[in-house]
């Protein structure tokens, strides 16, 4: 155990050493950042590793969980890798180059009001510091709002299903860099719209994510707005 609702497997520690050995081996001067086995010094590239993220759906056999590979560029992300094996379908996205799911172009949602979205959120594991609650107020206007909200518990699938147009958005608090990177290019890359919740530049060692079809990424920034300025939540 990570932390008291946070679990960490064998699976988890195999997967990742399969990967960082077969990056070390293919670009030995790069950097590597990888939930498990944490950072290491290097170059302006750096991977971004998830090797098991959806770890307490696995543990409990709830079929939704996947890989995510980010290679970042002085901070940004420019290749991306997202396996979800329960469904056999592998995302990959590279700047500039469009994203796919098994070989075929994705593309976002056309969905123009919330009313009429499917959205999807998480909520942090670190109950302590009262990060659970801060979303709260906004998940339960969200769901007043959309046509409905789901929470997966899997970051990285979250944003592949952004990108494929599965969701029409997705926000989340308190997410680490291996939760974002792949996910995050994937949905740019598919034609939708990544920043924070207020609007201003994404960044991936930055405490929010606010991805959409773009469609309707400002509407869902006024509710955020709304419901963080009516509650008393900290």
């Amino acid at each position: 155990m990570k932390g008291l609702t946070d679990p960490v497997t064998d699976v988890d520690q195999a997967c990742e050493q399969m990967i960082l050995d077969g990056i070390r081996r293919e670009f030995p001067a790069h950097a590597i950042l990888a939930e498990e086995s944490g950072s290491t010094a290097g170059s302006e590239w750096l991977w971004v590793v998830d090797p098991l993220d959806g770890t307490v759906n696995f543990t409990h056999g709830y079929p939704l969980f996947c890989t995510c590979i980010a290679l970042c560029r002085d901070g940004r992300p420019e290749l991306s890798v997202i396996y979800e094996p329960n469904h056999d379908e592998l995302f990959v996205a590279q700047r500039g180059s469009g994203a796919t799911c098994n070989g075929d172009r994705i593309h976002v949602s056309q969905t123009t009001r919330v009313i009429e979205s499917l959205l999807d959120t998480g909520f942090a594991y670190s109950r302590e510091q009262g990060e659970l609650a801060i979303n709260i107020p906004i998940f339960n206007t969200m769901l007043m709002r959309a046509r409905a909200v789901r929470r997966d518990g899997v970051a990285g699938v979250d944003l592949a299903y952004v990108a494929k147009g599965r969701y029409d958005g997705f926000w989340e608090f308190y997410l680490r860099p291996w939760d974002l990177a792949a996910g995050v290019l994937l949905v740019e890359e598919a034609g939708g719209r990544v920043t924070n919740l207020h609007g201003g530049l994404f960044d991936l060692f930055g405490p929010e994510v606010l991805a959409t079809n773009g469609l309707i990424h400002q509407e869902i920034i006024e509710i955020v707005r709304v419901a963080a300025t009516t509650s008393k939540t900290p």
